[in-house]
Parts: C-alpha cells; structure tokens; sequence
C-alpha cells in the first residue's frame, strides 16, 4: 500500500514540474501549451513547474486590460526635448499601468505621419483607439483611458516605460547664442 501512495505522489509532482510553452502563431494570437510549439511559432518560451509556476513568473493581464488593449490600442506622440508636456504624458500612463507604445516624432516621417493622424505637428498627442487628445492635460487623458475601459489607476501596477532614444545622428537644435541685434530705430524722435 505504501508503494502505491508513493507512486502515486511520485507521478503527481513529475506531472507538476512539467514543461509549458508560451507562443505565437502567425494571427499574433498567444498559446499556452504542454506539448511542444509547431515549427512556425514565434516568441516561443519554455517554462518549467506547471501553471502555479506560470502565474508567478507571468501574471495575466487583467481581461478589462486585454479588451481595452485590443480595442484601443494607446499611442503616445512625443518627440526629443519635448519637455515636461511628453514627461508628464509618459507619466501619467506608466503610473496608471497602462501599455501604450510611444512615437518619438524626430524626422520628416514621423511628422507626416503625426500631422496624418492627429491633424496637427503638436506633441504630446495621445491616441485611444480612434480618439486624439492633443497637448497634455491629466483629465482629458484620464477620461480618455476611461471611455476606453482601460483600468482606473491604482488598480494595475506601475510600468517603467522610458522615452524612445532618437535615431542615430539626430541632434537637438542648438540655441544660437549670438545676442540680438538691436533694432535701428529711424524717425524724428532721435
């Protein structure tokens, strides 16, 4: 009898330690497995100790966050040295929890692209699904994430998404330092 519990024990901890994959197939649609990924997959991870293991290592996102990432997507336009407006934007979505991809605005592309989506060449620009809020101002942002059914904040944890470093050989423009030069003034008032 006691080798039959031990046995039994035996194949239920084997059974727990198993491997599990996580990948995506060609749609960009995420499996979790026990049996190995087919040939096509992409982003293929294994991951050993079953689905306790899995939660711990990788927490799901909370189904509201998936529906609203699906739906409307969040796009933040910025660009090098923008300034306190494009910190604070960044800010606002990091300390909320929200996942959003960021456009670093630093060449002619870019602000085509820009002026073709929000309508103007003005950063920040936030993008909620189909609904453009331009410049920063914290309760139009919030009720932007809001309308889109992303999280209130507090509820998802804190991400650290930092500004996108500009493309290689971009350079900020340079104050000219030279002084002003002083208007001549002409007239009978000498």
């Amino acid at each position: 009898m006691r080798i039959l519990i031990g046995a039994a024990l035996l194949v239920a901890a084997s059974s727990a330690a198993a491997q599990m994959y996580r990948w995506t197939d060609q749609t960009g649609k995420t499996h979790f497995t026990d049996t190995p990924p087919p040939a096509s997959a992409r982003n293929v991870q294994r991951r050993s100790g079953g689905a306790a293991a899995e939660d711990s290592d990788n927490q799901a996102e909370p189904y509201s966050l998936q529906m609203a990432r699906k739906k409307h997507p969040v796009k933040l336009y910025s660009a090098p040295g923008c300034g306190a407006a494009c910190d604070e934007a960044r800010k606002l979505l990091n300390s909320r929890g929200v996942p959003f991809a960021e456009v670093s605005v630093a060449s002619e592309s870019g602000i085509a692209e820009l002026k073709n989506v929000v309508g103007s060449a003005s950063v920040p620009a936030l993008v909620v699904g189909g609904r453009v809020q331009k410049g920063f101002e914290e309760g139009a942002y919030h009720s932007a994430l809001d309308s889109a059914g992303y999280p209130k904040a507090g509820i998802l944890p804190p991400r650290r998404q930092a500004e996108p470093q500009p493309p290689e050989g971009h350079t900020e423009p340079q104050a000219d330092n030279q002084p002003e030069e002083t208007p001549v003034i002409r007239g009978p008032y000498r």
